[in-house]
């Protein structure tokens, strides 16, 4: 396989006239000249695969149904719970598969999904306990992005509150019969497996550091921490301790941990997070569209903390846009323009984002790296005129033009290759669950 981009980004910066080589996916050399007559050709700009490192699908359902009459986080978890109740593997399997196809043609190659929904109505098991996480595996083989399946332990309604008749749906009995099932779920080419605790709101503190052990050491460990001031008040009433003090207390922050949304932190939650190489996932434009708030992603890097990117609820799925949010949302909340490099916000796109899922080696134009690329147009009315390398300050997902993972060619013309027009099939796949 031979791909031959006019303009790509490698090693931190755009190059010009960039020949990708590869050999079953992977990328073998990456070398600059004229174009061979035998490579496939890629103008505007060439970027690595993005990482979609926080992703819950079945929320997809959700967008254009919750945002016309206000409310808080809270209500809108109340919209997100019925439809957690409609939902069966038939049906999470056609929605996910649409989610993620809708991901593909953005340009994301990994997808991280912090999966909860497990269980059959009353909190029953399936046949298959995992009978979830297989809609899920199949929906991202389908849809030709890589999984890490996030498996998420829920065992408490709110600290100190059994889970609600919804929740039961999310819960296991117990931390072991949590990492008992997940260990059941195997992983293969195209998965891996990793672990989440929910919140310190749905494992009780006595659970988190057998959670964390029950996901081996060479694994992600993701973590919802202090998305919502309330969940910050809840803690320090019960345990005299911040959501970030009482993860460090118990162990859990490490290299392979990654705190989602880490909005609401003191001075004190960034030194822990950044001193132990825990991990910030920004998800900026579901916290946004929630009013979570702006959290201190500056700080957060400048401590040691790795940062990726979500689109979480899927409001939005737009890498590109995440990006930008991400910059512009610490401009709002400091007055002060190019808080992040261009370089920075490339690789919480790509290379931090897919380490933060458990592949290495991914996100980057680079021998040994999978051959994950995407071509964003430079030609179009968002992005004329634009310099290459500030592409992602004026591109879209829209300018998303061929989208290759593993040296598969998944989108072309922002259409999928194998499943065709991905808006027939959300279409499809939400409209039944709402009839």
């Amino acid at each position: 396989m031979r791909f031959w981009c006019e303009s790509a980004w490698v090693d931190d910066a755009v190059a010009r006239d960039v020949l990708v080589e590869a050999v079953d996916g992977v990328i073998t050399a990456v070398t600059v000249g004229a174009p061979p007559e035998d490579a496939e050709r890629l103008g505007g700009l060439v970027l690595p695969g993005f990482a979609n490192a926080h992703s819950h699908a079945f929320h997809r359902a959700l967008r254009g149904r919750t945002h016309g009459d206000g409310g808080t986080f809270w209500t809108w978890r109340n919209g997100m719970y019925a439809l957690a109740q409609r939902l069966e593997p038939d049906g999470y399997l056609a929605l996910a598969r649409a989610a993620y196809a809708e991901m593909a043609i953005a340009g994301v190659t990994c997808v991280g999904e912090f999966h909860y929904l497990h269980h059959a109505a009353g909190g029953r098991a399936y046949a298959d306990p995992n009978a979830m996480g297989e809609a899920l595996r199949q929906a991202a083989a389908e849809a030709g992005v890589r999984l890490t399946l996030l498996d998420t332990c829920y065992l408490a309604g709110g600290i100190g509150e059994p889970l609600n008749e919804t929740q039961l749906r999310f819960g296991d009995r117990s931390a072991a019969q949590w990492a008992s099932r997940v260990a059941a779920f195997k992983e293969d080419a195209n998965t891996r497996v990793g672990g989440a605790i929910h919140s310190v709101r749905a494992v009780p503190r006595s659970s988190l550091a057998e959670v964390a052990a029950g996901v081996a050491a060479d694994r992600p460990l993701h973590v919802h921490l202090s998305e919502q001031p309330a969940e910050n008040v809840a803690c320090q009433a019960a345990y005299g301790l911040t959501p970030t003090e009482l993860l460090h207390d118990a162990g859990v922050l490490s290299p392979r941990t990654v705190a989602v949304h880490a909005t609401h932190l003191t001075a004190h939650d960034i030194k822990l997070l950044g001193s132990t190489g825990t991990g910030a996932c920004f998800c900026p434009t579901t916290e946004a569209d929630l009013a979570d708030g702006i959290g201190p992603a500056r700080e957060l890097v400048d401590a040691g903390s790795p940062l990726s990117l979500g689109s979480d609820q899927h409001a939005v799925v737009d890498p590109i846009l995440e990006a930008r949010a991400l910059e512009h949302g610490e401009r709002l909340r400091t007055g002060s323009r190019g808080r992040f490099t261009l370089a920075e916000l490339v690789n919480a796109s790509t290379s931090s984002g897919h380490a933060a899922l458990g592949w290495p080696t991914a996100g980057r134009i680079a021998v040994g790296a999978p051959c994950d690329l995407v071509q964003v147009r430079l030609d179009s009315p968002r992005t004329a005129g634009s310099l290459p390398e500030q592409v992602l300050l004026s591109a879209s997902a829209s300018d998303v033009d061929t989208v290759i993972n593993s040296g598969v060619v998944v989108a072309r013309n922002g259409r999928h290759e194998r499943l065709g027009d991905v808006g027939r099939l959300l279409k499809d796949a939400i409209e039944g669950l709402w009839t």
